[in-house]
């Protein structure tokens, strides 16, 4: 006989219902508005559909994120930041690719790419950062990293932005066959230096990556506190091996994808319909991508982990410039368009004042809110101009 009373039984019962919403609702939510996208594209509402879309593709990039910060978890720096930035890169180049693939229509479609690849720049080392950097200021007043690691990643952005100037000043003097040419050879430079940083990285030279000991004994204190509490293994991703949740993060990253066409098939006849800037185009396409990154930065930094946040910052900035460029531009190459990377001076500019500004504040290996503040200043500015930038 149950010994517990039917209203127990009950209040247990909701308790769960709601313990498994919460654990799911990004899941739950994705599949939801995924299947209105469809339903919406079907019936030939584009608005709706390309609403729908963006809301499932958020939804489902937060998934892949907290599944890619439970690896991250598993392993060591600089392979538990890999992991993070290589997943959310991964959505940014599916959402360009899919942008891309409009340029066979619609050659317009190719600056909005453009524009895309140097706003996600923007977007993780302005508002990933400066969010992160502010939050964690207030709560810890001053937070430290390894200043090596700011140190190497603004001096690699800045030698891999300054290579992106060569095509934009072809654009003004050659014609498009060797435009496209220098943009084939800048690509494949960019992988060669990628090749070198990843060995640099991982190899000899790991320790620029790791935490400092102050930030180590913030974290170490908050683990020890957290092995005093029940763990919560319900979440059935914490249950799985690693090999799983990578194929689980390939499955989510799949169905992006085609989450993603939905989302430049319908969001291109709006834009130009609308008059939407090519800039503020691609700004939206990177604030989508990024905003799971977000949120797992703002988490670091409440953690006290704000050398990850800067691993993930620049990592991932890193990342942007050096693979997503030449990877989109094989691919538009596979479907015979040439994807130039002569970027207008707004963006190359906009890129490089970046890069400073994240330079003179990490330099010095530690961060606040005003640095904080700073990065999203630099980020609203970029975003006015963007908007009225034609």
């Amino acid at each position: 006989m149950d010994s517990k009373p039917p209203s127990s039984r009950s209040t247990l019962g909701y308790n769960t219902t709601l313990h498994f919403l919460a654990e799911y609702s990004d899941i739950l939510l994705g599949t939801l508005f995924g299947a209105l996208a469809i339903y919406f594209h079907l019936a030939h509402s584009p608005y709706l559909s390309v609403l729908s879309a963006a809301i499932a593709i958020g939804a489902f990039s937060i998934t892949v994120s907290e599944i890619a910060e439970i690896l991250a978890e598993r392993l060591e720096e600089p392979y538990a930041s890999f992991v993070l930035t290589f997943s959310a890169v991964a959505v940014e180049i599916i959402l360009l690719f899919m942008i891309v693939r409009e340029g066979v229509h619609n050659p317009a479609a190719l600056e909005t790419v453009k524009g895309g690849i140097i706003s996600a720049v923007i977007v993780d080392m302005n508002v990933l950062l400066g969010l992160a950097v502010f939050i964690g200021g207030l709560s810890y007043k001053e937070q430290e990293h390894n200043e090596d690691t700011s140190s190497t990643y603004t001096t690699i952005l800045l030698v891999a932005s300054s290579a992106l100037l060569v095509p934009s000043i072809l654009t003004y003097t050659q014609d498009s066959n060797t435009l496209f040419h220098a943009s084939v050879m800048i690509a494949l430079l960019l992988i060669s230096f990628y090749i070198a940083i990843f060995i640099f990285q991982t190899r000899t030279h790991s320790h620029f990556f790791k935490a400092t000991a102050k930030s180590r004994l913030f974290r170490i204190k908050k683990h020890r506190e957290e092995e005093d509490e029940e763990e919560d293994e319900d979440y059935i991703f914490d249950r799985l091996g690693n090999v799983w949740n990578f194929a689980a993060i390939f499955g989510f990253i799949f169905v992006i994808g085609m989450l993603a066409e939905l989302f430049a098939t319908d969001g291109m006849p709006i834009a130009r319909e609308m008059g939407i800037s090519a800039g503020l185009a691609g700004l939206i396409i990177a604030i989508i991508a990024v905003a799971p990154e977000i949120m797992t930065a703002i988490k670091a930094a409440r953690d006290d982990e704000i050398q990850r946040v800067i691993n993930i910052a620049m990592g991932a900035s890193t990342v942007s410039i050096m693979l997503t460029v030449p990877i989109l531009m094989a691919l538009a190459y596979t479907n015979g368009i040439e994807l130039t990377l002569d970027f207008n001076a707004f963006q190359v500019g906009a890129l490089i004042l970046t890069i400073i500004l994240a330079w003179k504040t990490t330099d010095d290996g530690e961060t606040n809110y005003f640095e904080g503040i700073s990065h999203l200043m630099f980020f609203v500015g970029y975003a006015i101009i963007a908007t009225l930038y034609h």
